[in-house]
């Protein structure tokens, strides 16, 4: 990947950003600062010193290297934000105006945003009052983003992407947010930390992931003490193939932490796992609680799921109707649960250590209709 040079640019508040040298991680530069405590994120070191913050991101696919370093001094104030989980994260932080640029805005469900958006159609781009579209976060209008006068691009890395094409020419620091990486939702949750010190809210989320925290560890307290344990699987096919939550994913970790039974929790991948049907048929077909996303302007029925593929009558769940849906157009599920993975959760354990459950209970969830 290409090696960014430790250069200041006059309009950045952010310095000696995104060095992606591949190389070994170091703990000479830590040793003589004050290390931020992590207690669940595992890729990612803060060390305080008295004029700045030294952030190492720790490669999450070669252990012992480094993904970025950057140098923070002041707070970020006009940020392109491609993630609509990130952007959610800092309209909950109180920092939506840092945010002046936005990829992939119609699979965001955040209404301010929009709104923000659309008042930028009619008005001069002005900070804290609109925000501008900057098209397909993989094809992004780079010209458009140039024109912002950015201090950071936020985007999420991917193994073996091989760099961000036009986006590197710019000279706007890139902030890599491999928090979908960490192995728990509590460790991805913690990345609220960092990128609420980016935006001068370092306090607001400190105060915010106290009190995810202090959920979560209640949640999962309350599912290990109850009486039933139900085995869960998670996902759909897409495209003929049924991609599974890994053992070590933050989403496989939630499931056995809502007290599910997980068929792949003993699976050491923090990411997916690509499976035929018959495999997962054949490993958690007897699962009694069966959950997807769904995009969808009319409600699932089951019907509509053996049209998809009949296969699915198979599924023990589908058989005894307990089959649950996310539709990301109703719910603000992916702003939300990256950073509020006790909401998810709670929805989780009423589905999977209760007889019984009121669907009104929950947040995210709907069962599929008859």
């Amino acid at each position: 990947m290409k090696l960014f040079q430790h250069i200041a640019f006059p309009a950045m508040l952010l310095l000696l950003l995104s060095c992606h040298d591949g190389g070994n991680s170091s703990g000479s530069a830590e040793d003589a600062g004050d290390t931020i405590p992590m207690k669940y994120a595992q890729h990612l070191v803060m060390v305080r010193y008295a004029d700045r913050v030294e952030v190492t991101l720790l490669d999450p696919w070669h252990k012992g290297r480094v993904l970025s370093r950057y140098t923070h001094r002041k707070p970020l104030k006009r940020c392109v934000v491609f993630n609509t989980a990130h952007a959610s994260l800092l309209q909950m932080l109180g920092a939506l105006d840092a945010v002046a640029g936005v990829a992939d805005l119609k699979y965001m469900n955040l209404p301010e945003v929009k709104r923000r958006v659309e008042r930028g159609k009619n008005l001069p781009q002005r900070q804290g009052v609109t925000i501008v579209d900057c098209g397909n976060s993989m094809a992004p209008d780079v010209e458009r983003m140039a024109l912002l006068d950015a201090d950071a691009i936020w985007l999420s890395p991917f193994e073996n992407s091989g760099g961000y094409g036009q986006i590197e020419k710019l000279n706007i620091p890139l902030i890599e947010c491999a928090d979908y990486m960490e192995t728990s939702a509590l460790g991805r949750a913690e990345w609220m930390k960092f990128y609420g010190m980016l935006v001068g809210k370092e306090h607001e989320a400190d105060s915010l992931f106290s009190v995810v925290e202090k959920n979560y560890l209640e949640l999962m307290r309350k599912a290990s003490q109850a009486p039933l344990h139900r085995k869960v699987l998670t996902e759909r096919l897409t495209q003929g193939t049924w991609y599974v939550p890994g053992g070590r994913s933050s989403m496989g970790r939630l499931l056995q932490d809502a007290g599910g039974v997980y068929a792949w929790s003993a699976d050491e991948h923090s990411g997916s796992l690509p499976l035929a049907f018959e495999t997962v048929l054949d490993r958690s077909g007897d699962a009694e609680v069966w959950v997807f996303n769904y995009i969808g302007r009319e409600p699932l029925t089951y019907n509509m799921l053996s049209a998809e593929h009949h296969g699915y009558t198979q599924m023990r769940a589908f058989q005894e109707k307990r089959v649950y849906y996310v539709n990301s157009l109703r719910v603000p599920y992916f702003e939300e649960v990256s950073f509020r993975p006790d909401w998810l959760l709670a929805d989780y354990v009423r589905l999977l250590c209760y007889h019984a459950c009121n669907p009104s209970d929950l947040r995210y969830l709907r069962p599929v209709q008859e």
